[in-house]
């Protein structure tokens, strides 16, 4: 297991628990294994009683239950709904992908993870597969019609971990340029990197001119994963990316926390025009312009991995689901300059010392799940359909092990509710929303659902006294040291 990344050389850690470290002048290639840390068939060697003996021993390292199940942000249970919501399949007939597919090394299942409406097209949708595909989907009484919008299989690097094609975005004039972005990852140079690149629709706008992409940004990984997943254009025009920390488990050098780096930030670039020496401009109110120390395109930091976020059309809030490292996720809105605290703070907890800064303030979460909940949120998005919705203003988002879809409501970026709304039948890999605010989630296997909320209300009632007990003690706790979350 790669451990440490230096300018000067790794650390490695063997099943043994010994480290050695290999200097940087040592190393002739570098490649990661597709193998899992827990490979099938473990069990085969255990008699029924040492295997019995093992899930014993794993149960009692489950997570303690400590002082912060009563934290407001943090509730140890998640109430359902009395009446769940409805997950209509979108598609007459499951999407053809196909909805999964071996990689590159044959051990790693690849899937849907994307899914988007064409703007100005009620009835045109894409949905993107992980290998490097691009389907259209049109919408017609007679029946569904699928074909390949674009395939970027050669370009795409999927062989292993959490690489491939992960997001896509619409120019905010799409309808006049017809440009849209991608962020997927390559393999040159003997490195797995992260790109961002411009491609363009055809003038029928049912499939990619097949133009040459135009490269606007590459980031190198260090550590093949945590590379984030997500790009989107805010109400202001200029995109966002979403990086992950690129580091090994638990940033041991701080990359989540190191302004000279583009790893572990969210960030927010110009597309429409380019300053000395970059493909892209830097917005004149980032908050780090014109610092040489900092890079500029640097908008918030502080992040582990953030998969999926949105804007809210009606408040312009950025939300974001970042996935933690053991502990469990969190939901935040993020802002200007903040320093959301990865690898310092863990959603509400102190995780390291390490590389914490005396003075600097660490902005909490407004939620954060228990490993008990799922292992990895999906951000979603804040509904804006019907406006006499009881679930206008709610803020949808799920798990993708879980499978569970869950809402909640802030105030000041303070948890008021949370309600288990459903369970999807797939694992959820995206949420996504239409010109007229209806929300669909994307299922790995090659499915998407769309919300129905008409049948069910969010209840926002506090419905025993264990969950006021829980809320009661945090009433002011805005007015708390804000270094303390």
């Amino acid at each position: 297991m790669l451990k440490q990344v230096t300018d000067s050389g790794i650390e490695l850690m063997g099943g043994d628990g010994q480290r050695v470290r290999i200097a940087t002048g040592d190393i002739r290639t570098q490649r990661g294994s597709g193998l899992s840390l827990m490979p099938e068939g473990l069990q085969a060697g255990l008699s029924l009683q040492e295997f019995t003996d093992l899930i014993e021993y794993l149960v009692s390292l489950k997570q303690p239950v400590n002082a912060l199940t009563s934290h407001r942000g943090m509730p140890e249970t998640i109430p359902q709904l009395t009446r769940p919501i409805t997950l209509r399949p979108f598609l007459s007939d499951e999407l053809r992908v196909p909805p999964a597919s071996a990689n590159a090394a044959g051990n790693v299942q690849l899937g849907l993870v994307w899914f988007g409406q064409v703007p100005g097209f009620a009835q045109r949708f894409l949905a993107m597969h992980q290998a490097g595909k691009i389907w259209l989907i049109e919408k017609h009484e007679s029946g569904d019609r699928t074909s390949v919008f674009a395939d970027f299989t050669p370009e795409v690097f999927s062989a292993r971990g959490p690489n491939g094609l992960l997001g896509l975005a619409f120019h905010p004039l799409f309808r006049e340029n017809r440009k849209y972005y991608l962020k997927h990852q390559v393999f040159e140079d003997g490195k797995i990197a992260t790109v961002l690149v411009e491609r363009e629709f055809a003038p029928d706008f049912k499939r990619d001119s097949d133009r040459p992409s135009r490269r606007l940004l590459k980031i190198v990984s260090v550590a093949e994963h945590h590379n984030g997943g997500c790009i989107a254009f805010g109400p202001d025009g200029f995109l966002y990316l979403g990086m992950g920390d690129y580091a090994p488990n638990f940033d041991p050098q701080g990359y989540g926390q190191d302004l000279r780096l583009l790893s572990g930030k969210m960030l927010r670039i110009d597309v429409d025009r380019h300053d000395e020496g970059l493909p892209y401009g830097i917005p004149a109110d980032n908050p780090f312009r014109g610092r040489s120390d900092v890079r500029p395109e640097i908008w918030a930091y502080g992040l582990r991995e953030p998969w999926r976020f949105s804007f809210d059309p009606v408040t312009g809030n950025l939300w974001v689901a970042d996935l933690g490292q053991e502990r469990g996720d969190e939901i935040n809105i993020v802002r200007r300059g903040e320093n959301h605290g990865w690898n310092v703070y863990e959603g509400f907890e102190l995780f390291s010392n390490q590389h914490r800064k005396e003075g600097a303030v660490y902005v909490p979460p407004i939620f954060a799940s228990w490993r008990k909940h799922g292992s990895a949120l999906m951000g979603g998005h804040v509904y804006r359909g019907d406006k006499h919705s009881s679930f206008h203003g709610v803020y949808v988002f799920g798990d993708h092990q879980s499978k569970r879809i869950w809402g909640l409501t802030q105030e000041n970026r303070l948890l008021k509710t949370v309600r288990q709304l459903a369970t999807s039948p797939q694992s959820i890999t995206s949420f996504a929303t239409d010109e007229k605010g209806g929300l669909y989630v994307v299922g790995y296997q090659g499915m998407i659902y769309q919300l129905d909320f008409s049948s069910a209300t969010f209840d926002e009632r506090v419905e025993d006294s264990a969950a006021r007990a829980a809320i009661a003690p945090h009433a002011n706790e805005s007015t708390k040291n804000k270094n303390e979350p």
